[in-house]
């Protein structure tokens, strides 16, 4: 296949896939609104930071895979994706531990004010008298809002300093994170708004979605003890920038932030921002992903991905429908003969019945498989007899959605 690069990208992605006999371009240089024009004649892209628009759907050729060489995929339009039939995969978990060690890290500059101890011995000022109030972490709460990969990390990070980790409680969690959680001591509670006035610290550690844009609003914010510390090394639309002004003036909040709503898209420049130059804020540049560790991690994610996808795998993609959409679901067992699944989609298309989503799985020895086919609409009996009076077919079963 014929990849982009449209970032930086290591020379040792490039060497893996080229060896695996794809052909990789990097475009690291194009600017925003370039990429559309770029786009025709590659099979795969591959970005980090870029964004991806409908216009890039809209004017590739070839496109069918793009991968987000990080988590969060909200830099691409995966509607538009969808439409086109255009695969969108994210590398999940490879830069949770080093977002995880910059959320602590952030906590303990806060706590102990280390960037001002450091300004004042560049500036030739010792105040040890000043700098020698701190609480201490030992025994504090922090409240982690979102419990994925990179919320987990943390937890695990933050038990080890004898901090009582808490998270909202939800039915249906899964059983490995539960029991993640139990092993910690993790505290669950009822309800968003006991976690934040009930803990000292809040981290967040959500995506970027419709759900979270705006959450940390005046309300979330009036949660908050006075006091204590927010931080955020999400997504920087996630916190209303003005809510949390006006919190930090009136109830002394402290805020720890690596992520900003207005950030600037290049990797240095000229920026000036009223909440990141708040002497309350601890802030860095969006570098919570930026270990040599955790880069290599998600470039073998990217490699993975694209090697699935060669194979006919669609790895971790996310605008592929998470569930079931049919009325019904086929399930038909016949032999491993050619044209049995043909005849099976021509009656089913003869009665206007739209398939969904379908897998086939041949049993062990290849004599035999199972189709499994999602339906829209209803199957009647008549339909179920000429599917099971047909050639090679062994059964045929259905089932309601």
């Amino acid at each position: 296949m014929r990849v982009m690069c449209a970032d930086a990208t290591a020379d040792e992605t490039i060497e893996q896939l080229t060896s695996l006999g794809h052909v990789i371009d990097v475009e690291a240089d194009l600017k925003a609104g370039d990429l559309a024009g770029r786009i025709r004649g590659y099979d795969v892209l591959v970005v980090r930071s870029t964004k991806v628009g409908a216009d890039v759907f809209d004017a590739a050729d070839r496109l069918t895979l793009v991968v987000r060489a990080g988590a969060g995929t909200n830099t691409i339009d995966t509607s538009a994706a969808a439409r086109r039939g255009v695969f969108v995969a994210n590398v999940p978990g490879r830069n949770s531990i080093a977002v995880a060690e910059l959320t602590m890290g952030l906590l303990l500059a806060i706590d102990r004010r280390i960037p001002d101890n450091v300004a004042d011995l560049r500036g030739g000022r010792w105040d040890k008298k000043t700098y020698s109030r701190a609480e201490g972490l030992y025994g504090s709460t922090l409240g982690i809002v979102g419990v994925g990969d990179i919320g987990m990390a943390v937890a695990h990070r933050a038990a080890g300093f004898g901090i009582t980790v808490q998270v909202v409680g939800r039915r249906g969690r899964d059983a490995q994170v539960r029991e993640r959680l139990d092993e910690l001591g993790v505290v669950e509670v009822d309800s968003l708004e006991k976690l934040v006035s009930s803990s000292d610290a809040v981290t967040l550690h959500v995506p970027s979605n419709a759900e979270t844009r705006g959450m940390v609003d005046a309300t979330f914010l009036g949660w908050m003890r006075p006091g204590s510390v927010l931080i955020n090394t999400s997504r920087g639309d996630i916190v209303d920038e003005a809510a949390l002004l006006a919190a930090i003036e009136e109830k002394g909040l402290r805020v720890g932030l690596d992520v900003y709503a207005d950030e600037p898209a290049t990797g240095r420049g000229e920026w000036t921002s009223a909440l990141a130059q708040h002497p309350n804020v601890v802030g860095t540049h969006h570098i919570g992903a930026s270990t040599e560790q955790a880069q290599r991690a998600i470039a073998d994610g990217v490699v993975e991905v694209i090697t699935a996808f060669a194979e006919g795998q669609a790895m971790n993609c996310v605008n592929l429908t998470p569930a079931r959409l049919g009325a019904v679901t086929l399930s038909v067992r016949h032999l491993d003969r050619v044209g049995v699944l043909a005849h099976v989609l021509d009656l089913l298309s003869r009665q206007k019945l739209n398939v969904e989503q379908m897998q086939n799985r041949v049993f062990e020895g290849g004599e035999a498989a199972v189709a499994t086919i999602d339906v829209g609409g209803n199957v009647g009996a008549d339909l179920l007899d000429e599917l099971r009076a047909l050639d090679h077919v062994i059964s045929v079963s259905v089932t309601t959605l």
